[in-house]
């Protein structure tokens, strides 16, 4: 393969999209552009004035006791003059402050994370990233999970991203985002001290376990759904992870700062239980670790999560052995990620097929920004624009994520939105920017004559740039 052909893969396909003189850098050493990449600590976001889950939660937590406590005034008032409307009034003023907080966290979130996209040198890394959120998906349309979707993949994901797999499994299945999303926070073991203490308080009310966490980190996160577990190991797994918590206002009680992950091991079905085959005795919260650590190591995860990189970062139909060769380094070396990624890096199939795949809105957009060198304001991001396309920032609707196939994302609607957005970007900057000179820069060994022949002869400034960023090989990478 020539040179021109390794570097924009490696910048296109592996990256988010070639910047100016970046493949000129990169020269004929795609792969080892790659590999440098995956030296040193994991990159962290630039996070100035972004919060902890825990300051986050902490914040929530205050507004809502605030909103019960005008309710709770409400009704205390009852029929006195004015009090009831003015003990409303403070109830609706409170309510009313939860998506005025929730909001500007998520955006200012959404913005970090899309200026660390367009800006990084280490593009392999931050796309890993989106890759493991995207495995991981929480979704951020639902209840407060728009204010802490940004501060979970800073804490979850970001730091085990160059690290262990085992590793980013737990901080993720514990992280409060994640037990908030899948409703495990307050799962309840029948046979559990608190359950008992519930039933001779209030018989009537209603106590039970929660199989989501349990089935999604099996199903999607770890052995794949022909993983070979059954319901019943489901429902047991779902025990195992009763107690499985989020410190509240008074969480400091319980030894633990309030929004932070607190295991209640009064909420714990008690008992040895066997999951896929294994008896794991009752250690409290030790219990579950030890399960999600075999997860982690089991040969059927190692394909599973074989196959998502090899249709992430090959083809939508994984060539069987780039699936072979990644797992069996998952395996080999106890899910240490970066030898994954060496594996992958190293598979023939990886080079072999210039624009297999077809952008995704993120992609094209962040690519876009990239490669036009677009200027990405401090006070605005794009969320509208990904939102128009199909792709809000952390809103996959869904424990599944975003789906990762061209079927997904080429249809005539979407192409037509991305034209548009080109066109009014060629508009604004056409006249600053030389398509002509741009396009090798970007493209690389990928770009066809017929695409340098359209830029060539366009009407304007702005009709090249729009021609550009509408070319068959800059909507694939």
């Amino acid at each position: 393969m020539g040179k021109g052909l390794t570097s924009a893969i490696a910048a296109n396909r592996f990256g988010l999209g070639a910047r100016p003189g970046e493949l000129a850098a990169i020269g004929g050493s795609g792969p080892d552009w790659l590999r440098s990449q995956l030296d040193g600590p994991a990159p962290e976001i630039a996070c100035d004035g972004l919060q902890s889950s825990a300051s986050i939660l902490a914040q929530i937590y205050d507004l809502r006791r605030a909103i019960r406590a005008a309710r709770a005034s409400g009704v205390a008032a009852g029929h006195e003059a004015g009090n009831g409307e003015a003990s409303s009034a403070a109830a609706i003023g409170a309510f009313k402050k939860l998506p005025q907080l929730i909001k500007p966290l998520y955006v200012a979130e959404a913005g970090a994370r899309f200026r660390e996209a367009v800006a990084t040198a280490r593009p392999f890394v931050e796309r890993l990233t989106h890759f493991w959120a995207n495995h991981f998906a929480v979704s951020a349309d639902k209840s407060v999970l728009p204010a802490l979707a940004g501060s979970y993949e800073r804490e979850a994901i970001r730091p085990y991203v160059l690290g262990n797999f085992g590793d980013m499994l737990l901080a993720t299945e514990r992280h409060p985002a994640m037990l908030l999303y899948l409703d495990n926070q307050m799962s309840m073991g029948p046979n559990s001290r608190a359950a008992g203490n519930i039933a001779r308080r209030d018989p009537d009310r209603k106590t039970g376990i929660n199989e989501n966490l349990a089935r999604e980190t099996m199903e999607l996160h770890t052995v794949g759904v022909d993983g070979g577990y059954t319901q019943a190991d489901v429902t047991v797994f779902s025990q195992v992870l009763t107690g499985w918590s989020i410190a509240g206002p008074d969480g400091w009680r319980g030894g633990a700062q309030p929004g932070t992950f607190l295991f209640r091991a009064a909420m714990h079905e008690p008992g040895p239980k066997v999951v896929l085959g294994k008896r794991y005795p009752d250690t409290g919260y030790d219990q579950g670790v030890a399960v999600l650590r075999d997860l982690a190591s089991r040969p059927a995860t190692a394909r599973f999560i074989a196959t998502k990189l090899v249709r992430h970062f090959i083809a939508d139909d994984p060539p069987a052995p780039a699936v072979e060769r990644v797992a069996a380094a998952f395996s080999e070396r106890g899910g240490d990620l970066t030898t994954v990624y060496r594996a992958l890096i190293d598979s023939p199939e990886a080079w072999e097929q210039p624009t297999a795949k077809y952008k995704t809105p993120s992609d094209f957009i962040v690519s876009s920004f990239r490669g036009l060198q677009l200027p990405v304001s401090a006070n605005k991001t794009p969320v509208g624009l990904l939102q128009l396309l199909g792709q809000r920032i952390w809103a996959p609707g869904s424990p599944a994520g975003w789906p990762d196939r061209s079927a997904d994302w080429d249809g005539a609607s979407a192409l037509l939105q991305r034209i548009q957005w080109a066109d009014a970007v060629g508009q604004r900057v056409g006249p600053g920017r030389n398509a002509m000179e741009l396009a090798p820069q970007m493209l690389g060994g990928v770009l066809t004559a017929g695409t340098r022949e359209a830029i060539a002869h366009a009407e304007s400034a702005a009709q090249a740039i729009v021609l550009l960023l509408a070319a068959p090989e800059f909507m694939r990478r």
